[in-house]
């Protein structure tokens, strides 16, 4: 399996949560599959869709999954000592770990060689760390975002690109409308609290 099937066994689960996408294909590949109003797609910032992700889920109580590859992981590997010690039970951060730089033309990455982010985030201290295959992905997330643990799956899958249209919204467009979506849950969440406290 390659990125794009990989995403589209997930599109059930990340329905109507918040996802933060990393910049290129992936971001293209995700809106082509289930676009929705949130998610975030990155458009710049490379190596910085975990530390956006986990900045999220640290200012709301929803769920927040940031949709992350590995070579952009590997631009930022301090990012997973962050992830380590500010420890976030409604962060998931997903590596789809295709061993190459897919979005420039898939050169390979040390994560496809003698690298194991799964290993990287470990030492560096998370404690929730899965690695599992393209055809796991999606009962792994699910498992993990019913745990409520929060924690890094690093999902192996098959370099490989799949034409997917470029993102045409404006990046002033993308934040509005995922802010927007960002406030309704939060709006949400204090109704429900309030409803269960009284």
């Amino acid at each position: 399996m390659n990125r794009f099937e990989v995403l589209k066994t997930i599109v059930p689960v990340v329905r109507d949560r918040l996802v933060v996408c990393n910049i290129g294909s992936p971001s293209q590949e995700l809106r082509f599959l289930c676009d929705q109003d949130s998610n975030f797609y990155m458009l710049g910032t490379m190596g910085l869709c975990s530390s956006i992700g986990l900045g999220l889920a640290m200012s709301c109580d929803e769920s927040v999954i940031a949709i992350d590859g590995d070579g952009s992981i590997l631009t930022n590997l301090g990012g997973l000592a962050t992830i380590a010690n500010n420890p976030c039970s409604n962060f998931v951060l997903l590596i789809i770990d295709n061993g190459s730089y897919g979005s420039t033309g898939d050169q390979p990455t040390y994560a496809g060689a003698q690298t194991s982010l799964a290993k990287v985030a470990q030492a560096c201290g998370c404690k929730h760390v899965v690695e599992c295959s393209g055809k796991h992905l999606a009962a792994t997330l699910e498992d993990v975002l019913e745990r409520g643990t929060g924690g890094v799956i690093v999902c192996k899958c098959d370099p490989g690109q799949v034409p997917a249209p470029v993102v045409d919204l404006d990046p002033v467009v993308i934040a509005h409308r995922f802010s927007a979506r960002v406030s309704r849950g939060r709006l949400d969440h204090a109704g429900t609290s309030s409803a269960n406290a009284a």
